[in-house]
């Protein structure tokens, strides 16, 4: 006779664990360094497409965003700030690059960083000009230690564009940075470094530090992934972080030691401080049509900067 428990279909009762939704430090702390791992795998992907900038020398690509955000970090007209920004959501589409994955890698960070640094100027407190809206009003007299506050504070209109101004600045430059990141290969981009007389210890430290952290970040997932196959109960958020703190001084050690193993290993086979890659650059038409462009772009916004160009 088979039971009546194994007729049902689904999970008995009698077996059913009660398992609580929300999530752990550690378990938190697992799913950061696996987004972490599927969005490098997925910006990998994205170099191997065959969009604009991905079939432009890698020298080229390089130079001609490096000219163009030091263009646009000297603009300071929000409008031509602006056409510039959709430029490059432009070159973003002719790459081939997902555009809400290249839009949310952008303004993630852009309003954390950039938004915080100038938040202070959109007052009358720090920046002097037209009411747009009223925040509070204090009265005269009113004084936050040695410093004399305004009887009414409001948000200005002029602090209002130099903030979004600013932000939009940061946001095109990092954007045009983002490109180069996402079309081009980590090793022929670290060559292309080298080939603009950049130190090679530079270009090797930051080459070795891409290459490593993702093998630290690989150790770590298997401490978490081994502890919460062992953990039969939630733990305290003390315990949690305690043991988290014991893994990043366990995981110090590592890499020390990693990176001393490593260093002999390459050593022994012949390093002399410098990394040969098997890539040939081959500089073709559209290269140069593309450097003459990206730099007339720039000149012409250098020259709206300076106000040499009205528009």
């Amino acid at each position: 006779m088979i039971p009546e428990w194994m007729k049902e279909v689904g999970p008995s009762n009698c077996c059913t664990v009660s398992v609580d939704k929300k999530k752990s430090f550690v378990e938190k702390t697992i799913s950061g360094i696996l987004n972490f791992f599927q969005e490098s795998l997925i910006s990998e992907g994205y170099t191997k497409r065959n969009g604009f900038l991905q079939s432009i020398d890698p020298r080229v690509k390089l130079i001609s965003l490096l000219i163009l955000i030091v263009a646009v970090s000297m603009t300071r007209d929000i409008g031509v700030l602006f056409v510039v920004y959709l430029l490059t959501l432009a070159l973003a589409v002719a790459s081939k690059i997902d555009l809400l994955f290249f839009i949310k890698r952008v303004w993630v960070f852009v309003p954390i960083f950039a938004g915080i640094i100038v938040l202070p100027i959109i007052f009358n407190v720090f920046m002097a000009g037209d009411n747009l809206v009223t925040i509070a009003t204090l009265g005269n007299g009113t004084y936050v230690g040695p410093f004399l506050l305004p009887s009414t504070i409001y948000i200005t209109k002029q602090g209002t564009i130099s903030a979004a101004t600013f932000i939009l600045r940061v946001a095109t430059c990092v954007s045009l940075t983002v490109l180069l990141v996402l079309t081009t290969k980590r090793f022929v981009l670290f060559k292309s470094l080298r080939s603009l007389h950049i130190p090679k210890v530079y270009v090797l430290t930051l080459d070795m530090c891409y290459r490593y952290i993702f093998l630290l970040l690989d150790s770590i997932r298997d401490f978490f992934t081994a502890k919460k196959s062992r953990t039969v109960t939630t733990l305290p958020l003390r315990d949690e972080q305690k043991w988290v703190a014991g893994r990043i001084g366990y995981m110090l050690v590592k890499s020390l030691d990693t990176s001393e193993r490593v260093h002999k290993a390459m050593i022994s086979r012949g390093f002399n401080g410098d990394v040969k890659l098997m890539h040939d650059y081959a500089i073709q038409k559209r290269d140069y049509a593309t450097i003459v462009s990206f730099a007339a772009l720039s000149v012409v916004l250098v020259f709206i900067s300076q106000n040499i160009i009205k528009i």
